[in-house]
Order: structure tokens, then C-alpha cells, then sequence
């Protein structure tokens, strides 16, 4: 483990995904540690989309942003919401130059899935018809979140291209949870690993599906067909329960003939990028702005304006 990172762990509480009261307050307060970045050179507005319900989302908009990205928080599906995703939302948007507008999707267990893709997809279908009061070009539209939010994304990506929704033209994932039955070596070995381990991603996948047997909308890692899906940035933590079914998602979109960059960030371990002292913690953050940046600037060839 890097150095810098293993120096934290003793300040890491335990959190427990089968209580989600005690887990929300827990992740609240750790939220609430984190300092926000400077957001003089941005509007932040918090906004709410018309659904069945309704969904709220907090909007940050950079001046003379180009592109946008739908942000989904990450928390196991259980915990998380606009306040606790603040600190992260605001660094997207100053390190991609991105309008994000950052998603409150319902949580498990009161609301199980499809409850999060559904407030995920109702914003994405408001960002694409509002893309000219947002200022932003809709041919540059992209998906993205941490985690669990990282799977209800790629889930979005799936989802529109099967139902001809909105155009995505990038999607963004970090360290996203994508398959339900944990069969992979990570998912298998790492019993004790420092925030994530399996048995929490264990509970967590029980509070997102209750009794349902998993779809690939629910775990992307199940679809069989990974052809004409946005190109995408996966990015993983070493010491991962997650980690080798976001290599081999990655690897899937490949050979199905979608771009890909992958990133394996060594010495790392599931948000550990939280800690912001550290310098791989810094390097982290930067890039996935600067990932972003360039996609929606024309580098991704689907983000390029009348595509």
C-alpha cells in the first residue's frame, strides 16, 4: 500500500451497510471532512427535475463550459446525496471545465433498484432537452459517478443506447461496482481491505436488489453485448473488491470495438482518493478532470459538435 495512504487507516471507521441509518450518518460526517474546492469561477444551483418523483440535482456550471456530465455519488447504493458528492461534484466541474450536474438518486433499501437508474435516466433525458439553457453542446453530453454511482452509469450508457435516449459520448468510471456475483479473484480475496472489502459490497448488493435477480442494468457486467456503447475512462484502485471486474468490463469493451483508457492505480485502495494529502490521492483527482476536459473538448470521437 502506498506509504501516504497507509498512514490514514486507522482514521477509517467501519461502516456497517445493513444498518443505513448509522452508515448515512457515518458517511456524512467523513463528507463533511473533506475541503471543497475553491467555486468563485463556477454558478452552483441547485435545481429540481421534473419526474415520477421528481429528482434534485445540484448544477455546476464553469464558465464557458462546452460539455456536460450526469454525476451519480457513490455510497453502496445506500448512502450518499448532494451534500455528502459536494466536495467531489465541485472538482469534476473545476478540473474538466464540465458542466456537472451531480444526481440525488433515490437509495436502497427504501427504494431499490431500478429506482437509481430511473432518477439517473430522467435527468439525463432533462440534461440532453435543457442542453441549450445550460449552455452546453448536446453532442457533448457525458456519464460519470464514483462506485456504486460509477455502475448506475455505466447501467445509463446501456440503457440509452438500448432505448435510443440521449446521446452519451463519454462515460466516466471510477472504481464503479459492476457485478453482482463476486467470482473474480478481487471480489473473492479481498475479505479485509481498508473501507470496501467483499462483505460490504456484499450488503450492499442486497440492499440494491433485495429478493430481484440482477440484470445487466442492475450489474453491467451481465450484458452480453458491450457493442456501440460510449467510449470510456475506467479507473481502479489496487487493493479493490471491484477491481478486476472493472478490468475485465474494460477489457469486454475493447474487443467489442469500443475506445478505452484504463487506469490501475497502484498502492490504492477503494476511495482512498479521499485523502487528499496524499500524492497519489492528488494525481487521482487531477486526472479524472483532465480525462473529462479532453473528451468533451473533441479528443473522444463521439464529443464532437453535429456527431
Amino acid at each position: 500500500m502506498d506509504p501516504e495512504l497507509e498512514a490514514f487507516l486507522p482514521l477509517f471507521p467501519r461502516t456497517d451497510l445493513t444498518d443505513p441509518s448509522t452508515a448515512r450518518t457515518s458517511f456524512a460526517g467523513l463528507a463533511a471532512a473533506v475541503p471543497v474546492p475553491d467555486t468563485a469561477d463556477m454558478e452552483v444551483e441547485d435545481r429540481t427535475v421534473s419526474a415520477d418523483p421528481d429528482v434534485a440535482v445540484r448544477i455546476y456550471r464553469p464558465h464557458q463550459a462546452q460539455g456536460a456530465v450526469v454525476w451519480l455519488h457513490g455510497g453502496g447504493f445506500v448512502m450518499g446525496n448532494l451534500d455528502t458528492e459536494h466536495p467531489w461534484a465541485a472538482r469534476i466541474a473545476a478540473g474538466s471545465g464540465a458542466v456537472v450536474i451531480s444526481v440525488a438518486y433515490r437509495l436502497a433499501p427504501e427504494h431499490r433498484f431500478p429506482a437509481a437508474l430511473d432518477d439517473a435516466y430522467a435527468v439525463l433525458n432533462w440534461t440532453a432537452e435543457h442542453a441549450a439553457e445550460l449552455g452546453v453542446d448536446p453532442a457533448r453530453i457525458a456519464v460519470g459517478g464514483h462506485s456504486a454511482g460509477g455502475g448506475i452509469a455505466a447501467a445509463l450508457a446501456l440503457r440509452a443506447r438500448d432505448e435510443q435516449g440521449p446521446a452519451i459520448c463519454f462515460q466516466l468510471l471510477n472504481q464503479p461496482g459492476l457485478d453482482d456475483r463476486q467470482e473474480t479473484w478481487s471480489a473473492r480475496n479481498f475479505t479485509d481491505t481498508p473501507w470496501f472489502n467483499r462483505d460490504k459490497a456484499t450488503a450492499a448488493l442486497r440492499q440494491y436488489l433485495g429478493s430481484q435477480a440482477a440484470t445487466p442494468y442492475a450489474a453491467p457486467a451481465r450484458a452480453t453485448d458491450l457493442s456501440g456503447l460510449p467510449p470510456a475512462y475506467i479507473a481502479t484502485a489496487e487493493l479493490c473488491p471491484n477491481r478486476d471486474e472493472d478490468i475485465d468490463y474494460a477489457l469486454r469493451l475493447l474487443q467489442a470495438g469500443v475506445s478505452v483508457e484504463l487506469h490501475q492505480w497502484p498502492g490504492t485502495f477503494h476511495g482512498s482518493q479521499a485523502i487528499l494529502s496524499a500524492e497519489v490521492s492528488q494525481r487521482q483527482n487531477a486526472e479524472l478532470g483532465a480525462v473529462l476536459r479532453r473528451a468533451l473538448n473533441g479528443e473522444s470521437p463521439r464529443c464532437t459538435h453535429g456527431v
